[in-house]
C-alpha cells in the first residue's frame, strides 16, 4: 500500500540540503513520549485504592503486584531491542517509530480496559508487553541513525537522542497527576480515563517524529569533517559483526556495567514517589512527591545529554568511572538524609544519581561505538539492552520486597529502604570493577574486506546478503 511504503527507509533518505539538525527533535518527539515510563510511579499509589478510593482493601492490588508492571515493561524493552534491532536497522527509523507509536498508544488503550474492569493481567499485557515492545523499538530506532548524522561527536549524538527518554517523566509527572484529579470523584480515582487521553496524545506525537525523521545517503558526511587518521587505544576504527560481538569479553563487561549501573538506580526511580512519602511523612505531599519526579526527570534527562557530551573529551570508561565511584558515596548518603529528616539533601543525592543513571544511558552506545565500529551499532546497542531487561526485574524487586521484608519486621517505613541504599552502593562498586577490566577488541574479532570488497566477518562469512 501507498501509505505502507511511505514508511519504507528508502522514502527517508535525506535530499541535497537537509539540516541534521531536524533529526534531533524526530527523536525527541518519540523519545520524550515513551519516557513517560520513568513517571509510571505516580499510579501507584491510587491504583492501590481503585475499589477503597480514600484507602485500600483487601480487595485492591498491593503495591508489589504493581510493581511487576514496570518489570514487565523493561524486560520486554530489552528482548524487543534484542529482537527487532536488526529489524530496525534494515527498515529505516520511520518505521520503527510508527510501530512504536502504535504499541505505546494500544498499550495505555488496553491498560484503561484493565483498570476498568480489575483485571490486572490486561495491565501487565498493555503497558507491560506492548508498552514494552514500544519501549525497545522505540528506543533504539533513532539512535544510529544519529550517530551516522553526527560521526564528529557520537557521544552528543547519542546524548540527544536519549536525553528526551530522561525527560518525558518531566511532563508526564505533572500531567497525570493532573489528569487524575480532573477525572476522580468520590467514587472513582480517574486512573482510567488519564491512560486513554495520555495514549492518544502520545500517539499523535509520536507520528510527528516518524514523519520528520530522516537518514543520510550512502556516503554522506558532515562539512568540513576528516575522520581520525589512526584509532586511539580504546576508540576502534573497525567494525565487528553483531553476533561476533557477542562473543567478546568487552561486550559482557560493558553489559555488567550497564545492568549494575542501571539497576541501582531503577529502582529508586521506579517507586520515587511511594519511596520519598514514606520517608518523609506529613513532610512530602502526593503533589511534591509528583514534583521531585519531575525534578529527577529533568536531572535525567539533562545527564543524559551532559554526561554523553563530557565523555567526548573524557573517555567512555572515565566516565563510567565518574558514575560508580560518585554514586556508591552518594547512596551511602541517603539514610543519613533520611534519618535527619534533611529534604533538600535527600533530593539533591539522588537527582545527582538519576543524572549519571541517565548518563549510562547514552554514553553507552558511544561506548559500543568506540569497541564495535559503527556498522552494527544499533543491532549491537538492542542486544545490550537486553542488560536493562534484567535490571528492570533485579532494582524494584530488591526495593519492593526489601521494604515489605522490613514492614512486616517492624521496621518503621521511613527506614525501611536504608538496607536498600547499602546494597545499591555494592552494586556499584561490582561495577566499577567490571568496567576496569574493560580493554579494546582483539583483532580477531574484526571484520575483513574481502578481494571484491564485500564485507567479511572474523570467521570469514560474508556478511553482504545477510546485513
Amino acid at each position: 500500500m501507498a501509505f505502507l511504503s511511505f514508511l519504507d527507509r528508502s522514502h527517508t533518505v535525506a535530499k541535497p540540503g537537509f539540516s541534521r539538525w531536524m533529526v534531533p527533535p524526530a527523536a525527541l518527539c518519540v523519545h520524550l513520549c515513551i519516557g513517560q515510563a520513568y513517571a509510571l510511579s505516580v499510579f501507584n499509589l491510587p491504583m492501590t485504592k481503585l475499589i477503597g478510593i480514600s484507602q485500600s482493601t483487601p480487595e485492591d492490588w498491593k503495591l508489589t503486584e504493581l510493581g511487576w508492571i514496570f518489570s514487565i515493561a523493561m524486560l520486554f524493552l530489552g528482548g524487543s531491542a534484542a529482537v527487532f534491532g536488526r529489524w530496525v536497522e534494515e527498515g529505516g527509523p520511520r518505521k520503527a517509530m510508527f510501530t512504536a507509536g502504535c504499541l505505546w498508544a494500544g498499550g495505555f488503550f488496553l491498560s484503561a480496559i484493565g483498570v476498568k474492569l480489575h483485571m490486572l493481567w490486561l495491565i501487565y499485557l498493555g503497558y507491560g508487553v506492548l508498552g514494552g515492545c514500544a519501549l525497545g523499538i522505540g528506543y533504539i530506532s533513532p539512535v544510529s541513525t544519529l550517530i551516522k548524522w553526527f560521526p564528529d561527536r557520537p557521544g552528543m549524538a547519542t546524548g540527544m537522542a536519549i536525553m528526551g527518554f530522561g525527560g518525558g517523566a518531566f511532563i508526564a509527572s505533572p500531567l497525570s497527576v493532573w489528569l487524575m484529579s480532573k477525572f476522580s470523584s468520590a467514587t472513582h480515582v480517574g486512573v482510567m480515563e488519564t491512560f486513554v487521553v495520555m495514549g492518544a496524545i502520545y500517539f499523535c506525537f509520536m507520528m510527528v517524529g516518524a514523519t520528520i525523521v530522516r537518514v543520510p545517503a550512502p556516503g554522506w558526511k558532515p562539512a568540513g569533517y576528516t575522520p581520525p587518521a589512526a584509532a586511539t587505544k580504546m576508540i576502534s576504527r573497525n567494525d565487528v559483526y553483531v553476533y561476533d560481538a557477542l562473543k567478546t569479553p568487552q561486550f559482557w563487561l560493558i553489559w555488567w556495567v550497564l545492568c549494575l549501573n542501571v539497576t541501582a538506580g531503577i529502582g529508586v526511580l521506579g517507586q520515587a514517589s511511594a519511596m520519598s512519602q514514606e520517608m518523609f511523612p506529613g513532610v512530602i505531599t502526593p503533589i511534591a512527591a509528583a514534583g521531585l519526579v519531575g525534578l529527577m526527570s529533568l536531572f535525567n534527562m539533562g545527564g543524559r545529554f551532559c554526561w554523553a557530551s563530557l565523555s567526548d573529551f573524557i573517555g567512555r570508561k572515565n566516565t563510567y568511572f565518574c558514575f560508580f565511584v560518585l554514586g556508591i558515596i552518594l547512596y551511602i548518603t541517603v539514610p543519613y538524609a533520611g534519618g535527619s529528616g534533611n529534604v533538600a539533601l535527600f533530593a539533591f543525592c539522588f537527582c545527582i544519581i538519576i543524572s549519571m543513571y541517565g548518563g549510562g544511558f547514552s554514553t553507552v552506545p558511544a561506548y559500543l561505538r568506540d569497541m564495535f565500529g559503527t556498522r552494527y551499532v544499533g543491532a549491537i546497542h538492542g542486544w545490550l539492552l537486553t542488560a536493562w531487561s534484567a535490571a528492570g526485574i533485579f532494582g524494584p524487586v530488591i526495593v519492593n520486597y526489601l521494604r515489605e521484608y522490613n514492614i512486616t519486621h517492624g521496621v518503621p517505613k521511613a527506614q525501611a529502604y536504608n538496607n536498600t541504599m547499602y546494597i545499591m552502593a555494592g552494586l556499584l562498586v561490582i561495577g566499577f570493577i567490571c568496567n576496569a577490566f574493560v580493554r579494546a577488541v582483539h583483532a580477531r574479532y574484526h571484520m575483513k574486506p574481502d578481494t571484491d570488497g564485500s564485507a567479511l566477518n572474523a570467521a570469514g562469512t560474508a556478511k553482504a546478503a545477510t546485513a
